[in-house]
């Protein structure tokens, strides 16, 4: 299911968050939203799993608008995997998956036993369902979270920041099976490098605008990062991949990376 943001626009206190924001994203693929914090990354997804309501433009989910979707209808079509996911109820495994279930009324125990399993074994997990999450490794709790999204059955997946608080191990594996789904997916994400070796395009945001969106070798360049992030950098092919991968030079004396580039 392709997902579509046109001409969004987010406003909050008088002070504009989001402006004019063009974002596609195609059945199946892997689209990265990067930028320095504050620059709309985390307000844009908001909108899309509605969160937050845009008072410019429109979000799309395969040709509908979303805003004139039933509350239950988008939380059946989007899951989402937010910043201020990890619970601290003591709750096991399997019944944290069970709440993807919630938007279907799935009332029978068979089916949430069969969604569940599905779900865990999708994501490696199986072997942990009895477990409390609040014993879970980072790593093991997202992946936990991605099961419950799973169980929702969704055609969009929306996620902040997945890779955050994990190591580089961790991170990778997270990326990895999110290719595996193969689900439309919308992400944020802060290391560039992991969204130059794994998404499909790129969105750079900056104050609140797209200012460069494409594939990784054509977005992530010297001249974007550096005006964008107000640092210097490197670009080389990865050995393996040939995906591009950034080296990234000290910031300069007397240079302020958070205010980046501006457009008018």
């Amino acid at each position: 299911m392709e997902l579509e943001l046109a001409g969004l626009g987010v406003s909050v206190a008088d002070k504009r968050l989001v402006r004019d924001v063009d974002v596609h994203v195609g059945e199946g693929s892997l689209v990265g939203l990067v930028g320095p914090n504050g620059s709309g990354k985390s307000t844009t997804l908001r909108c899309v799993y509605r969160s937050l309501s845009p008072d410019r433009g429109e979000v799309r989910l395969g040709g509908e608008n979303v805003t004139a979707m039933s509350l239950r209808e988008s939380a059946r079509r989007i899951a989402a995997l937010t910043q201020e996911s990890q619970s601290e109820f003591d709750f096991t495994v399997g019944e944290v998956v069970d709440m993807g279930n919630t938007p279907h009324r799935v009332s029978e125990r068979s089916d949430r036993a069969r969604g569940r399993g599905a779900a865990l074994r999708a994501v490696g997990c199986a072997h942990l369902e009895h477990r409390s999450v609040l014993s879970l490794s980072g790593g093991e709790k997202q992946r936990v979270l991605i099961a419950r999204a799973l169980v929702q059955r969704p055609e969009l997946l929306v996620l902040d920041e997945p890779t955050n608080h994990l190591d580089v191990r961790h991170q990778l594996e997270m990326l990895s099976l999110v290719r595996r789904l193969r689900l439309t997916t919308l992400t944020a994400l802060h290391d560039l490098n992991l969204a130059a070796a794994w998404c499909d395009h790129v969105y750079v945001l900056c104050q609140g605008r797209v200012v460069a969106g494409g594939p990784p070798t054509e977005v992530l360049t010297p001249e974007i990062i550096g005006e964008v992030f107000g640092v210097r950098v490197h670009v080389v092919d990865h050995p393996e991949t040939r995906a591009p991968q950034l080296l990234f030079s000290p910031v300069e004396s007397g240079t302020d990376p958070s205010k980046g580039h501006q457009r008018p």
